[in-house]
């Protein structure tokens, strides 16, 4: 893939921070009847803090149905997702009206109109806008909406933006009495909420959107589910899961560099999701990464958690503001999610 599109700004938008701990002392202890083993796990996620628009101490929505819960998607994800976009668009100097096309991905809520359609109403952008939704795709989706909204810059000059916006904390689930599914605990003591934008450029300074591939081991796609239910989205997370993606990492990651005539050694910046702990061990073990390599995906899961598709540009934005780029520097961006997939993308500085 040749592409000159490039990465010229970010925007991110939060919801209240709730510390871990605190979650786990004021409600999930009675929620899983004090469970040793749930209590293990809550503590061992690599998570100290994570934000949502519902904390379960105040706002326990674990008994609504579906429906009520896509209500409460809308009402929360349009404000998140405006300031994410506004954000976005004035540190890229661009005004509403000139973005060509509006990339929204999400996996945990649904409406029609859809966001993308919603919000470009509210932020004034043009009738012309063209748009994209990208949806129930997962961890992952943020690689394949931001290939997509590259590849409408490159070869059709439309300026993009891309938005992922996950609020998982709407899809808590009912207490599950004396033997609790652990899946589940993983679940909640692992994923929350946040919005965050990448603005788009056919051309100019910024991160140069390379190259991306993919992996799908359709054999193991039970391990990782996403289900609808009468009572919000259920997570299916097999412990099997690191496993089983890290026989993927280096085939992919070897082939998304090769074709750049680069090797693992000349990535100067990675953004690994960071799934859980062991999602970024076993990636750095197979890829010979050292602790600096992995840094801030180890960060991003401390202070946000796992944010499903917002997690990637949450790293981005800090490799984007923090780090020195030079001209030319490679960055990775790998992400897992369903499937089992496996997406990873290659940046230039």
């Amino acid at each position: 893939m040749v592409n000159n599109a490039t990465v010229t700004a970010t925007g991110i938008a939060l919801p209240p921070v709730m510390d871990q701990t605190a979650l786990w002392n004021d409600h999930f202890a009675d929620h899983y009847a004090h469970d040793p083993r749930a209590e293990r796990i809550w503590h061992r996620v690599g998570v100290d803090r994570r934000h949502g628009v519902a904390d379960p101490r105040t706002d326990d929505i674990s008994d609504w149905s579906t429906g009520q819960r896509m209500r409460r998607f809308v009402d929360e994800a349009l404000p998140l997702g405006r300031e994410a976009i506004s954000r976005c668009l004035d540190r890229a100097q661009l005004a509403p009206e000139e973005v060509g096309q509006l990339t929204v991905a999400t996996c945990t809520g649904y409406a029609t109109p859809g966001l993308d359609i919603l919000l470009a109403r509210d932020l004034g952008m043009s009738a012309r806008t063209q748009r994209l939704h990208v949806g129930h795709m997962g961890c992952y989706a943020a690689i394949p909406a931001l290939a997509a909204t590259a590849d409408a810059a490159a070869a059709r000059g439309r300026t993009g933006v891309l938005l992922c916006v996950e609020l998982t904390s709407l899809h808590a689930q009912p207490a599950a009495g004396p033997d609790p599914d652990m899946q589940q605990v993983v679940a909640h003591a692992l994923f929350s909420d946040a919005a965050a934008a990448v603005a788009v450029r056919p051309s100019g300074a910024g991160p140069r959107v390379v190259d991306v591939v993919s992996r799908t081991d359709v054999e193991h796609a039970l391990l990782m589910r996403w289900d609808i239910t009468d009572l919000g989205f259920r997570m299916g997370l097999s412990p099997e899961v690191p496993d089983v993606l890290s026989q993927h990492v280096e085939g992919a990651v070897d082939e998304l560099l090769t074709g750049s005539g680069l090797h693992r050694r000349d990535v100067v910046h990675w953004a690994i999701h960071p799934g859980g702990p062991a999602i970024i061990d076993v990636v750095a073990e197979r890829l010979g990464l050292d602790d600096e390599a992995v840094r801030v995906s180890r960060e991003v899961l401390a202070e946000h958690g796992n944010c499903s598709s917002a997690t990637i540009l949450l790293i981005l934005d800090r490799i984007m503001r923090e780090a020195d780029i030079g001209p030319g520097d490679p960055i990775v961006a790998m992400a897992f999610g369903p499937g089992l997939t496996l997406y990873a993308a290659l940046l230039r500085g």
